[in-house]
């Protein structure tokens, strides 16, 4: 049987870990567009951007299953179970948040859930 100062103890961390919980829902579903910048070569490895246009071109990488889209000339990285989640068209409008990385010398933005990316009309 737990002492009073341990079950004291316990409720409180179970209380911080459903706030870090609801915290990272939250961030999740609504702060990533306050917190993204927008994509620039100038932006460091590891920085959260934003891309906004059309896709120009969309091609399956020889193994794994991946995409790579090109979006306003720029590299967009789609591991495959991001890739088979949603239907892609050259020309259609997309918002995309990802991380830049620099993979054998060219930049690119990786995109890591299928939430990452929104398709617009």
């Amino acid at each position: 049987m737990l002492e009073r100062q341990e079950k004291t103890a316990l409720l409180m961390l179970v209380g911080v870990v459903v706030v870090i919980l609801a915290a990272h829902l939250l961030f999740d579903a609504f702060a990533m567009p306050l917190v993204a910048t927008p994509y620039s070569e100038d932006l460091p490895d590891g920085t959260l951007a934003v891309i906004e246009g059309q896709i120009e071109d969309i091609k399956a990488t020889a193994t794994g299953g991946h995409l790579i889209l090109t979006v306003n000339e720029i590299m967009v990285f789609l591991p495959e179970n991001v890739a088979t989640t949603l239907e892609f068209s050259e020309n259609a409008s997309v918002t995309l948040y990802g991380t830049v990385q620099t993979y054998r010398g060219k930049r690119e933005v990786v995109v890591n859930s299928p939430r990452d990316i929104q398709m617009r009309g």
